[in-house]
């Protein structure tokens, strides 16, 4: 059975802001470099993922996978199958983090995918073994998602989507929120302008050069959470 490491043990010195909703302890399986090394963009959105919501996907994984940095999301259906999948085909990194143990694959027909990446990459759960998988895992996984990525992107998302989770956590933590400007100008949804009044940017293709280079001065420099 893999044991627990200690969460400020792998990430280093959590603030009082992060150490709020900060898992105590982290289940790990595969490489831990991932980690403490480089930069790592949550790439996230809507199970049920629309054609140009996946061509959106793996626009944004292909433009991080060249700039060498490591894709995470969460396994679910839809945008985060996507985006793990994307880097992996591209040669590039990824971390799945789960909302079950590590030894269950949510969707079960993604445990395939689980198993390469714990083999290749990197898959971290904050459930030990035995833990039943309840709906209120999710957003806590969010939580944890948002707390290791240096940014998070917003592909599509509803009005309901627990995608809303972590944008709002990754803004209470201080970290760049990136939204896709079809979701912000979809007249169905109101969290996306929300989060902008609170710091979140829109985000479109021709804007990825730019926001790649904002991400590594960003996080360099002072961060002040919301």
């Amino acid at each position: 059975m893999t044991k627990p490491y200690k969460t400020e043990e792998l990430l280093g010195p959590l603030n009082d802001i992060e150490r709020k909703n900060a898992p105590e302890e982290l289940y790990l399986e595969g490489d831990c470099s991932l980690l403490s090394e480089g930069l790592r963009v949550a790439i996230v959105g809507s199970r049920k993922a629309s054609d140009a919501g996946v061509c959106r996907a793996q626009a944004f994984v292909k433009a991080l996978v060249e700039h060498d940095i490591t894709v995470v999301s969460g396994l679910a259906e839809g945008i985060d199958t996507v985006a793990h999948e994307t880097a992996i085909a591209l040669g590039g990194k990824t971390i799945a983090v789960l909302g079950t143990p590590l030894s269950q694959a949510y969707p079960a027909k993604n445990e395939d995918l689980l198993k390469l990446i714990k083999h290749d990459h990197l898959a971290i759960s904050q459930f030990a073994e035995g833990t039943p998988a309840k709906r209120d895992n999710f957003p806590r996984r969010n939580r944890t998602m948002a707390l290791i990525s240096d940014a998070t992107v917003i592909i599509e998302a509803t009005e309901n989507s627990g995608t809303r989770h972590q944008g709002w956590e990754a803004i209470r933590l201080g970290r760049l929120v990136y939204i896709m400007q079809n979701v912000v100008d979809d007249p169905a949804l109101s969290w996306p302008k929300e989060m902008i009044g609170y710091g979140a940017q829109v985000l479109t293709r021709k804007d990825l050069p730019d926001v790649l280079y904002d991400i590594p001065s960003f996080t360099a420099g002072e961060v002040s959470a919301y």
